[in-house]
């Protein structure tokens, strides 16, 4: 029987086929013999008959197979050092060395401590104690984490002059706080100071820690940007339109190919691992949702007449995390006819609302115009941009409005015709 074969074969069992596709679509099958050819192991599929392990079993091999080798370690060292504890001679483990395809050998397991610093400082004031250095390493000790303190400068030669006989008052050297944690291979939870606290608190007792009044006089307020958003969503409201609320991820063909807009890859931030096409990006324009909503609404009577204030995910380089977010409001009316005076009037009474006033193209002080443009996503003549002359002077293009192209209605399943604007109200700020 052949790799292949032996896919087919396990197709039918329950319990195995959960796992054919890690291996299904791979050129070669893992397989492990032992120093006889005899097969031990197919991973991450079966062991074989044998290798099982029985109540007589002496010796036993630890084999774990992953496709994140960070985390393979993370077992590996677990399952070693707990099996280990049971051992003829405890704790004893017998390494094992890997040679790779490329030639590289490396020693498994990889039983090496973790070292992290913290300090004493930190650690009291995130538990909400009061507690010595010398206490500290004490109770995380009674956690298993092997605490020391780190000397200064200032207190070795104390301690040095003590032994001298030559006094025993620190010369004004900078108190000692500082702690190393030696973090056994069975901790890989620990990532940060605050796990470190947390184990602390733990060893501590949650009912013994003190309680304490914040004395931080603080006043909840509402961002700038939510109450700007909160204001256009109440103009939209009560011009008698309704808002949605739709998803922040989409597919990468509802965000560009079905609005007829090219994808350049500097727009929408891509998921490395969606675990369905229906959420492959995050939205950078609200239209494909607002669509969708109207789409899955059609069994009601028009006109439709809804609108949504709500973020979008632009990549942005200069950005620490490479992304941002920007606020947008979008529009959109449906009826038997486009009636894009429907929502040119909307986009007015929102612009109103701001104290942002229509002027003519190219007029000079604080307005709003349209500016004929070709936007692909709509109709050939009937798209425009909407012009934020700024009080600074500056020409802001905020966004875009005209009657949806009829390609971008087939590809949402629409029947009737489709005007809509989408706006950036962050400028106004």
């Amino acid at each position: 029987m052949d790799g292949r074969r032996l896919i087919e074969f396990y197709e039918s069992d329950m319990h195995i086929r959960k796992f054919l596709h890690i291996i299904r679509d791979s050129p070669v099958y893992p397989v492990i013999y032992d120093a006889n050819h005899t097969v031990m192991s197919l991973p991450p599929l079966i062991n074989s008959e044998h290798s099982k392990i029985t109540l007589g079993t002496k010796n036993i091999f630890i084999e774990i197979t992953a496709t994140d080798l960070t985390k393979v370690n993370m077992v590996l060292n677990i399952m070693v050092t707990m099996f280990s504890g049971y051992c003829a001679e405890p704790f004893a483990v017998e390494p094992v060395e890997v040679v790779y395809p490329d030639g590289e050998k490396i020693m498994y397991p990889e039983l090496d401590l973790r070292t992290m610093t913290t300090s004493t400082n930190y650690l009291n004031g995130i538990v909400g104690i009061q507690k010595s250095s010398e206490e500290i390493v004490s109770l995380l000790k009674k956690m298993s984490l092997d605490a020391t303190i780190e000397k200064s400068g200032g207190e070795v030669v104390t301690d040095l002059l003590k032994k001298m006989s030559l006094g025993g008052k620190s010369t004004g050297a900078v108190e000692n706080d500082r702690i190393s944690v030696k973090l056994p291979v069975t901790r890989p939870d620990i990532l940060q100071e605050c796990d470190i606290a947390e184990d602390l608190a733990i060893a501590f007792g949650y009912n013994k820690i003190p309680r304490a009044q914040n004395n931080a006089a603080t006043v909840g307020v509402a961002l700038p940007l939510n109450k700007l958003a909160d204001l256009v969503r109440k103009e939209m409201a009560m011009a008698g339109w309704t808002e949605a609320l739709t998803l922040s991820l989409c597919s990468h063909d509802e965000n560009f190919k079905f609005l007829r807009r090219p994808d350049n890859g500097d727009e929408a931030v891509v998921l490395e691992n969606p675990k369905t096409i229906e959420y492959q990006v995050c939205r950078s324009t609200l239209l494909p949702g607002l669509l969708k909503t109207i789409r899955e609404n059609k069994m009601h009577p028009i006109p439709f007449k809804v609108f949504e204030v709500s973020d979008v995910v632009l990549k942005n380089a200069a950005r620490e995390r490479g992304a941002q977010n920007q606020r947008r409001a979008c529009a959109l009316f449906s009826s038997r006819m486009a009636q894009f005076e429907v929502i040119q009037g909307l986009l007015d009474t929102v612009m109103l609302s701001l104290n942002v006033s229509r002027v003519r193209p190219g007029a000079q002080g604080v307005g709003y115009y349209l500016e004929e443009a070709d936007i692909p996503t709509y109709f050939a003549g009937r798209s425009a941009n909407v012009v934020y002359n700024a009080e600074d002077g500056s020409k802001i293009v905020l966004g875009s409005i005209g009657v949806i192209h009829p390609e971008v209605l087939g590809h949402y399943e629409l029947d009737y015709p489709v005007s809509s604007f989408e706006i950036n109200i962050e400028p106004f700020l």
